[in-house]
């Protein structure tokens, strides 16, 4: 597949002489596909921290390998395998071989593969994804074809395109996600201890005054929430910010000014952030965001 889409051909000489991938990624959305974000990256060196998303992930290996820790363990997908994982799970990445890896990626909305659940499957419940790993050559086709579809303007084909790949993943690998209850003390602490971080995301508590809040320990406040989201408070509120950074950007906010709303210190410490969870710096997401606007508005005003 490498070379069909113009991605990961260019090569950079080491202190050897021995060429190295370069990196690139490009994050935007088709105004056909709503509720889905789209990817295209070649990474070598970048290490995603720790993060959750409230879209689906599948991402489609094009060559190379990634690992990523998920639920509690490494795995790794190789070309010709995806990377699945289901909203709001927490999860790493980086490369598996010298040369990084190389994908693309859809994540499409809860609702979106809840209605293609519903049409085209007999899953029952809330529609996810069963494994974190999936080889099968065919779907990381379909993948990387809905991001060309999506490229050239193709909305008929990028929307069925996506609904066959949804549709095949969800048979093949798909089941319903377990129901979220708070059932013990600890998860309905770290529940509070959340709404209050999302409540305070620019000027939170320190972990000692959250926890004396709350009527526990620091350790025991820590242990909760880390048992309830995967992650400790302080890397729960740093996704938080970089989430609520993108709204913002999406609304035309100055990245600058996004920062220090959201509660980083400035606009560096955002953009290291944001590019180890987004996968592109804030100001890169914010230009392809507005091109595309830009670009649905002249497809408006003049359709031919």
């Amino acid at each position: 597949m490498a070379g069909t889409t113009g991605w990961g051909e260019e090569r950079t000489g080491g202190e050897t002489g021995r060429q190295r991938p370069v990196e690139r990624a490009r994050h935007w959305r088709y105004d056909e596909l709503p509720g889905v974000d789209l990817l295209r990256a070649r990474y070598v060196r970048k290490t995603f921290v720790r993060h959750t998303h409230e879209h689906f992930v599948i991402a489609a290996i094009a060559d190379g390998v990634e690992i990523f820790h998920h639920h509690g363990s490494d795995v790794s997908a190789g070309a010709g395998a995806l990377a699945l994982v289901n909203p709001d799970t927490a999860h790493t990445g980086r490369a598996g071989v010298p040369e990084g890896w190389r994908y693309g990626a859809v994540y499409p909305s809860p609702e979106v593969v809840a209605e293609i659940a519903a049409e085209t499957t007999s899953i029952r419940g809330t529609p996810g994804f069963v494994g974190p790993v999936l080889d099968d050559p065919r779907t990381v086709r379909l993948v990387h074809q809905v991001l060309r579809a999506a490229e050239e303007g193709n909305a008929l084909a990028a929307d069925t395109l996506l609904r066959v790949a949804v549709t095949r993943l969800l048979r093949l690998n798909g089941g319903p996600l377990p129901q979220r209850r708070i059932r013990t003390a600890g998860a309905g602490i770290a529940a509070r201890a959340r709404a209050v971080l999302d409540e305070r995301m620019a000027e939170p508590p320190t972990l000692e005054r959250l926890a004396g809040d709350l009527g526990t320990s620091p350790f025991a406040l820590l242990r909760a929430f880390r048992d309830t989201y995967g992650m400790p408070p302080h890397t729960w509120l740093t996704d938080a910010r970089v989430r609520r950074a993108r709204l913002l950007l999406d609304a035309g906010r100055p990245p600058a000014e996004a920062a220090v709303a959201v509660g980083f210190t400035d606009q560096p410490h955002l953009n290291r952030h944001f590019a180890r969870i987004v996968g592109v710096p804030p100001g890169a997401y914010q230009r392809e965001h507005r091109t595309d606007r830009r670009r649905r508005r002249k497809n408006v005003q003049d359709p031919d």
